[in-house]
């Protein structure tokens, strides 16, 4: 079993090294990347099983790094790692993963233990395992308040700053249909409680996404470039 590690903090990749080590003696080969660019070669040519990817790096985000790397081997486990239990990343990364590949996400605050049991669980014994913290956030939320797979993608065409016409045409839906959403989106960011009139939802909307942590720089820069791959293809 082949395993690569991209994670461009020395401190961090060697501590996730040795729990590999620890861990999986079943790994014959353990390869090291820095940034989204080498774990892109890496992968590609270096057959690797399995991958623990840092969420950010100074060079690329591990989204994009994940989005390639699936695109090319759809069966490739990835672990997630990272500093943040933000409902964007999880969203993000919910909507590339491949039914082929298993997944984790592990805080890097976690313990050493569980860090070792989501290495076994999600390389070696094909799991997907959500850290305990993500979970729980997840399990606390009112339904009424989450928003679905749909409107997530209508505010992301809202934050890229596209009108309804585009976000229409780009998510195929009707122009109705895109306004019923963003009313939904609206009501769930509780944007008609606490607001009056005179401010523009609009804004409005994705100031509470980012403040409720649904939206980070991280996933605007993912959204960003499907945006741009989606032009390229009109």
């Amino acid at each position: 079993m082949k395993v690569l590690v991209v994670e461009d903090d020395q401190f961090h990749a060697r501590y996730v090294l040795d729990a590999i080590s620890e861990e999986l003696p079943e790994v014959t080969e353990i390869a090291h990347a820095i940034n989204r660019d080498e774990a892109e070669i890496e992968a590609r040519t270096g057959g690797f099983e399995a991958i623990v990817m840092d969420l950010q790096m100074e060079q690329g985000n591990g989204i994009d790094a994940a989005r390639a790397i699936w695109a090319h081997s759809p069966q490739t486990r990835i672990l997630f790692w990272s500093n943040y239990a933000d409902e964007a990343y999880l969203r993000g990364i919910s909507q590339i993963v491949p039914e082929a590949s298993a997944y984790g996400y592990v805080l890097k605050t976690a313990t050493r233990d569980r860090l070792k049991l989501a290495l076994r669980a999600v390389l070696f014994e094909g799991q997907i395992m959500i850290s305990r913290e993500l979970y729980q956030y997840q399990r606390h939320r009112q339904p009424s308040s989450a928003l679905d797979k749909s409107e997530y993608a209508v505010l992301l065409d809202l934050a890229l700053g596209l009108q309804d016409k585009m976000i229409a045409e780009r998510q195929n839906l009707s122009l109705r249909t895109v306004q019923n959403r963003l009313q939904s989106l609206y009501d769930k960011l509780g944007i008609d409680e606490e607001d009056g009139p005179a401010l523009n939802k609009r804004v409005r909307a994705l100031n509470c996404a980012i403040r409720k942590k649904a939206l980070n720089l991280q996933t605007l820069e993912s959204a960003e470039a499907e945006y741009q791959r989606w032009r390229e293809t009109q």
